[in-house]
């Protein structure tokens, strides 16, 4: 057993399918669930200094704060609830987020990261809720799926050119944005009259 199968034995959730469902690299599943977490405890830390807001009487970053502590908490238990383990129904919480697809997650993340920027744009919102956000935009990454390689995308090209697939005119993959396009020259410098 290589070690990269013992890392993904470790890491797999109970009851988890050892064959991956989709085509995903197994390291941006793996990027995607590290800075959720990682995220998720600095966004918790980070709540709690934009809690001490109330000191300043600024209650847009008390709510911030607030907002953004419920935020890590919730990425936690849906990204490693193994940390929450003590708490009932978060292991079913996990497990029903993980059936999701990934755009919802995405949108989730994405979701739950803005309200605290929102409410309180200092350094600690942004940093905290910021790692949210990247991993939204990991599992957004992810929802789009493997890209095909060079040769099959060449291909397709090829292929759409040679059916005659009905494009406008002048729309080949060489043609230029205007047809009559000439190169740019450069005239010499604007000369300005100083009578003005």
């Amino acid at each position: 057993m290589s070690f990269s199968e013992k890392i993904a034995q470790i890491m797999a959730r109970p009851g988890q399918d050892p064959n991956a469902k989709d085509d995903v690299p197994w390291w941006m599943r793996y990027a995607g669930r590290g800075l959720g977490t990682a995220g998720s405890f600095l966004a918790i830390f980070l709540g709690f200094w934009n809690c001490l807001g109330i000191i300043t009487i600024d209650m847009g970053c008390v709510i911030s704060g607030m907002w953004q502590i419920l935020a890590g908490f919730i990425v936690v238990c849906c990204e490693a609830p193994c940390c929450c383990m003590f708490i009932d129904h978060v292991q079913r919480l996990s497990e029903k987020v993980e059936a999701r697809p990934y755009w919802n997650k995405a949108a989730a993340y994405v979701g739950l990261a803005i309200p605290a920027i929102i409410l309180c744009p200092g350094l600690a919102s942004i940093f905290g809720s910021g790692m949210i956000f990247g991993t939204g935009v990991i599992y957004g990454m992810m929802s789009l799926g493997k890209k095909a390689s060079a040769e099959e995308m060449r291909s397709a090209a090829m292929a759409s050119d040679q059916a005659g697939v009905t494009r406008p005119p002048n729309s080949s993959m060489h043609s230029n944005l205007v047809a009559n396009a000439q190169p740019m020259g450069f005239t010499g410098a604007p000369v300005f009259d100083s009578n003005v």
